[in-house]
């Protein structure tokens, strides 16, 4: 009987696995309810209740979301080599829960003249939460999945579909509930009720505590990193040795040892014992490093092109949350004789599309792609990032083409000075360009998450979450830059394309724009992958070696 038991604990581990990370997913849709129901309607806010002229207010929206998705990278650094996921999430939790009772605050007691200042303060904490918990919940929940088991492998893969229709789920709910009552009932209901639902997030976290698989931080990862490009220039004028023949020394900490590539081959000097090496009774880590340790830096290496040329990517993302707001705001938004639709409301078709579509890929498309690859994921992580970067394009050349027609039909009813005049067509024109852009998330968004989770050294899986955020974040702050650049050249010319009357101004043409810069980055972007090696795991690990060697794109 005993033996039985024995047996039965080690088919089913008492941690990890689906149902602790079924918590995770929950935390996220609350998490995510109270960040679109906090930021969702930002411009809406800033341009009819602090008066912000529209370009202005679309800045502002993009440089906080930079700055928010910018701030990941120092909380994913601080749980990797300090606090760990579990407890940053649980500090950070608190910070953001402090930003949006403060933003409640603001917008319902405070005097209007402290208002503005107030208001960016409450959303900057909001940022300083999210930076701690947003790259640490993703990474923590794909934690729960043991790679070296194919099945946990298998749904491990599955989980980062379905995490991300967890954050749709609460997008969905956020949009059309959270911004109903902003626009119709008031702005401190609409922020107080995301404060709620981030208290709730911090509640079904600590539910599922006894069931997480949890790592333990061992101090920085970077110095490892150094230790590889110091060790390298030291023993810069020895050749370089055949793959393999350095010493693989056991690193503290790394749980598999990766198999040696070809690629920047200058840095595996550092796995070279020398004469020095051999005198020296202990081995310096400055000037001898581990075959593994050597190729977790070419990692890093490998994923930065890729973030570079997705970059344009993210700068195409930030108008879906501006622009197409304020486009909706001018049209027809009248359900029948009282009714009307809020302009921001339309991201909830996007994110509607992300729900419908990733059951279908996730459970058809996924194991009739595995049938023909091999792989878990059906096709590779890069295959699939292109695919949504190429709707992407799609999306914003139709954005263009009804951008085109709306001013078309303000012109032929005279409405082109008359900008809070209705413009008589309808809103639902605008729901191709959010529908694509839904379809291009599911390919693009979720394989960065995927990317930048498995690609990644073990001991920087929450640095992983944080860079593919910053990719998001980056392009919001190009975004601004684009923004000005834009509207310095076409104010020189004439009317600016993005001046306050959008009747006036010609979004098309900034649409127009965005679109070929986004062409330019694909095909960077396809010539990058082309030179991508994937991780290859040794010895151990040479069942994924196998696998992973399919991916090639």
């Amino acid at each position: 009987m005993e033996a039985e038991i024995s047996m039965h604990q080690q088919r089913k581990p008492s941690k990890g696995g689906w149902r602790s990370a079924i918590f995770i997913i929950w935390v996220e849709v609350a998490e995510r309810f109270a960040y679109y129901g906090m930021s969702g309607n930002l411009i809406t806010y800033l341009t009819n209740v602090l008066k912000e002229p529209t370009a202005t207010a679309a800045k502002n929206v993009n440089i906080w979301s930079g700055i928010a998705t910018l701030l990941p990278l120092v909380g994913a650094f601080m749980a990797d080599s300090y606090l760990g996921r579990f407890n940053t999430i649980l500090f950070s939790s608190f910070i953001y829960i402090k930003g949006l009772v403060m933003l409640t605050l603001t917008v319902s007691i405070i005097p209007a003249r402290f208002r503005r200042q107030l208001f960016f303060l409450s959303l900057y904490t909001i940022a300083i939460g999210q930076g701690g918990h947003k790259p640490c919940v993703q990474a923590f929940g794909a934690d729960q999945f043991d790679e070296d088991k194919p099945e946990e492998k298998k749904a491990k893969s599955s989980f980062f579909n379905w995490w991300y229709f967890g954050i749709c789920s609460g997008a969905v709910a956020a949009t059309l509930v959270v911004i109903y009552l902003q626009d119709n009932v008031g702005w401190a209901i609409g922020f107080g009720v995301s404060a709620v639902a981030m208290g709730m997030a911090l509640v079904v976290f600590l539910l599922g505590r006894k069931l997480y698989r949890q790592q333990v931080p061992r101090g920085s990862p970077l110095t490892q990193v150094a230790q590889v490009f110091v060790a390298a220039v030291r023993k810069r004028n020895l050749p370089v040795m055949e793959s393999g023949c350095g010493l693989a020394m056991e690193v503290q900490g790394t749980g598999r040892n990766l198999a040696s590539t070809n690629q920047f081959r200058f840095l595996d000097k550092a796995t070279i014992v020398d004469d020095i090496d051999q005198l020296g009774e202990c081995k310096n880590r400055w000037r001898l490093c581990s075959v593994t340790q050597v190729e977790e830096v070419k990692l890093l290496i490998r994923l930065i092109p890729i973030w570079f040329s997705c970059l344009m990517y993210a700068v195409m993302f930030a108008q879906v949350g501006t622009f197409f707001t304020k486009q909706g705001s001018t049209m027809n938004r009248k359900i029948g004789s009282k009714f009307y639709v809020p302009p921001a409301s339309l991201l909830v078709s996007a994110s509607l599309m992300i729900m419908f579509f990733l059951p279908f890929y996730d459970r058809i498309l996924v194991p009739v792609a595995r049938k023909f690859t091999g792989l878990p994921s059906g096709v590779t992580m890069l295959q699939r990032i292109g695919i949504g970067m190429f709707l992407s394009i799609i999306g914003m050349v139709i954005a263009a083409l009804v951008e085109a027609r709306r001013l078309r039909t303000a012109r032929e009813h005279g409405l082109v000075d008359l900008p809070k005049e209705t413009v008589p067509m309808t809103i639902w024109w605008l729901l191709p360009q959010y529908m694509i852009w839904g379809l291009a998330d599911v390919f693009a968004i979720v394989g960065l998450q995927e990317l930048f989770y498995d690609q990644m050294p073990d001991r920087l899986r929450s640095l992983g979450a944080a860079a593919w955020l910053s990719i998001v974040g980056v392009g919001s702050l190009l975004s601004s830059v684009v923004m000005s650049i834009v509207q310095s050249i076409s104010s020189r010319y004439g009317e600016s394309w993005l001046g306050n009357n959008l009747n006036r101004a010609h979004l098309d043409y900034y649409y127009w724009v965005l679109a070929g810069l986004s062409t330019l980055w694909f095909c960077a972007y396809v010539l990058v992958a082309k030179f991508f090696i994937y991780k290859k795991i040794d010895a151990v690990g040479s069942d994924a070696a196998t696998e992973e060697d399919l991916m090639t794109l």
